[in-house]
């Protein structure tokens, strides 16, 4: 890529908000095989010094503020890190992820090497599973098969993979 102003090497994590961590990061290793790399807190912006301007820590750093959270980097086969946040405070203004058709609203893809066979597995293991999408043959994904899923909480995934001309929906 000739144009890169940021000077990108690589994408470096995706980042999910989570109502609780705990059984998030069970699922995420048991079914995906994640491996927990590091979790950090409590962090509680009011036990932290504020800055020069007068905001707290949170809404300097994070957006947020007087927040009080947790999280935890996990890594996926793939080479891809998944930082999942929990957010004690403040509370959120929703309880589920936000449908595809919002403003904001985001999806984790992941290439498999069998499409069918990730997606009956993640079935199996109480993810919502949408039909697959076979590309057209003359569109600039030929030759590629999609299903979007959804995990217990609702987060959107999408596998992507070869499309096979036996496979069946």
């Amino acid at each position: 890529m000739k144009n890169n102003p940021l000077g990108i090497q690589r994408m470096d994590h995706v980042s999910w908000t989570v109502a609780a961590i705990e059984p998030v990061v069970w699922f995420y290793e048991r079914v995906f095989g994640a491996v927990a790399f590091y979790s950090v807190g409590p962090v509680d912006a009011a036990d932290m010094p504020t800055e020069s301007d007068g905001r707290d820590w949170t809404h300097a750093h994070l957006g947020v503020p007087r927040a009080r959270l947790r999280f935890v980097v996990l890594g996926l086969p793939g080479n891809i890190k998944l930082e999942l946040f929990a957010f004690e405070a403040p509370a959120s203004d929703t309880d589920q992820p936000l449908p595809n058709n919002c403003v904001g609203s985001s999806h984790l893809g992941l290439e498999v090497d069998d499409l069918e066979a990730a997606a009956e597995h993640l079935r199996n293991n109480g993810c919502a599973v949408f039909e697959r999408i076979d590309s057209p043959p003359d569109s600039a994904t030929a030759g590629w098969s999609y299903r979007y899923v959804r995990d217990p909480w609702s987060n959107i995934l999408e596998l992507c993979g070869r499309y096979h001309v036996d496979q069946e929906n």
